[in-house]
């Protein structure tokens, strides 16, 4: 067994940037370099004083798993309506699922895990099929 793609990330001097929903600042947890871009592992938390607007919308994966560490956030599933989790709570969503953030509370963060690491995301025109 190799350790030539080890990697340990420490929440001292991390840092957050804004990517893909703008209400939203992600730490990259190094997985998606050590592992060639097979899973994305990062901590998402609310932005300090942005304009929330979840559009509905669906990613290219094949494993997407959401662990709410702090606060709360509501979805919108496909197939499923509104989905409040709370610290504790997890959620995988299928490949492909339709969904849109509903609200969050100013305190939010969540630990995401994507296969690929580079997945694609698409605005849709609902959460309904």
């Amino acid at each position: 067994m190799t350790a030539r793609n080890f990697v340990a990330t420490h929440a001292q001097g991390a840092t957050f940037k804004r990517g893909l929903r703008s209400f939203f600042e992600y730490r990259d947890l190094g997985v998606n370099q050590a592992t060639g871009g097979q899973v994305d592992a990062h901590v998402i938390r609310a932005a300090a004083g942005t304009d929330f607007s979840g559009q509905p919308h669906q990613h290219g994966t094949t494993f997407q798993l959401v662990y709410i560490l702090k606060g709360w956030i509501e979805f919108e599933y496909e197939g499923q309506g509104r989905v409040r989790l709370e610290a504790g709570s997890c959620v995988y969503q299928p490949p492909g699922i339709r969904h849109r953030e509903v609200e969050h509370s100013e305190d939010v963060e969540m630990l995401e895990i994507v296969m690929p690491g580079n997945f694609s995301t698409e605005e849709v025109a609902s959460v309904e099929a």
